[in-house]
């Protein structure tokens, strides 16, 4: 249910998000799901993703406006040009192709170490620039990061029965991701190797509990009309997109509830940009649960999805 959660949240909010479990715990078929709970497409965001794919030659003659949000699952021997985009003759990237929807990277740590640290500047600007012949070429970048990835070379840590993988080897591993990405990762969540299987044969609990994909959807897009009226007039849609200098405006919060993040930052070495990254999430959660303000609670949940592992904190 937690994992089910944290997609409900990073659809919702535009939240980029990183699950880690082993093997068959499955990391890739709810990726897959998201796909299906995101908020339906804007005019406005229609119209920027027709031009991308015309642009790229990807327009269905059939379809003459894009109606879905796109997803993107990119192979880790992809190149650089063909995610980041560029070539002689540039063409946009899947970073682009995923402008407004989902750009899911399975196997992360199998990656190119450029390739990942190529993503960085766009995560933040929202935008990729490529020069080429003394021309730079602008493409949109908007997208939602989705990783998944195992714990560890063999896949099974912490389970010792299978695995004896040191604890040098796993921050060797897990320090495929710099430091740097991983803190773009709004939710870091752990996926049950059997507990995800058994969610969908669960009987005897609320629909809340539950969360299938229509349930997830409705929370969705009430947290997503709460967005569309608080950012009404602005160029913003989702609470990832908040800027730090609007960060006091849209995510007020009360005496306890500043008191609580301000324990959180002292004690747990989180960067300026994580502090930013939870109040956003807990934005969200807060859209989700119908609360005009961001609660004690509402800030709990965000740090609690937000489980970036020790080992990359220092």
């Amino acid at each position: 249910v937690k994992a089910k959660k944290a997609l409900e949240i990073a659809a919702a909010g535009g939240h980029n998000i990183l699950m880690s479990g082993s093997p068959g715990s499955g990391k890739t078929l709810m990726a897959k799901c998201l796909a299906s709970i995101l908020p339906p497409l804007e005019l406005k965001e229609a119209l920027e993703l027709t031009k991308i794919y015309s642009v790229s030659g990807l327009l269905s003659p059939d379809e003459p406006l894009m109606t879905k949000r796109p997803y993107r699952s990119v192979h880790h021997t992809a190149s650089s040009n063909s995610i980041i985009g560029g070539g002689s003759n540039p063409k946009p990237g899947e970073i682009t192709l995923a402008h407004r929807g989902v750009l899911f990277l399975d196997e992360m740590t199998e990656f190119k170490p450029d390739i990942l640290e190529g993503l960085r500047q766009p995560l933040e600007d929202k935008s990729i620039t490529i020069v080429r012949m003394n021309r730079a070429y602008t493409y949109p970048a908007d997208f939602m990061l989705v990783g998944a990835m195992n714990p560890c070379k063999c896949g099974y840590y912490p389970d010792r029965n299978r695995c004896n993988c040191s604890e040098q080897d796993i921050k060797r591993f897990m320090g495929r991701i710099s430091t740097p990405l991983w803190d773009r990762f709004d939710l870091c969540i752990k996926t049950e190797e059997i507990g995800y299987r058994e969610l969908e044969d669960k009987a005897g609990q609320d629909d809340r509990e539950r969360m299938d994909s229509e349930s997830m959807r409705e929370c969705v897009l009430r947290a997503r009309t709460a967005q569309l009226e608080r950012f009404k007039g602005m160029n913003i849609m989702y609470n990832s997109q908040i800027s730090g200098r609007n960060i006091n405006k849209f995510c007020r919060l009360g005496r306890e509830e500043s008191q609580l993040i301000e324990r959180i930052f002292s004690k747990k070495n989180i960067t300026a940009r994580g502090y930013h990254k939870i109040l956003k999430t807990a934005r969200t959660i807060a859209d989700i649960d119908g609360n005009e303000n961001i609660t004690k609670n509402n800030i709990s949940e965000a740090f609690y999805y937000r489980g970036i592992p020790d080992v990359m904190l220092h």
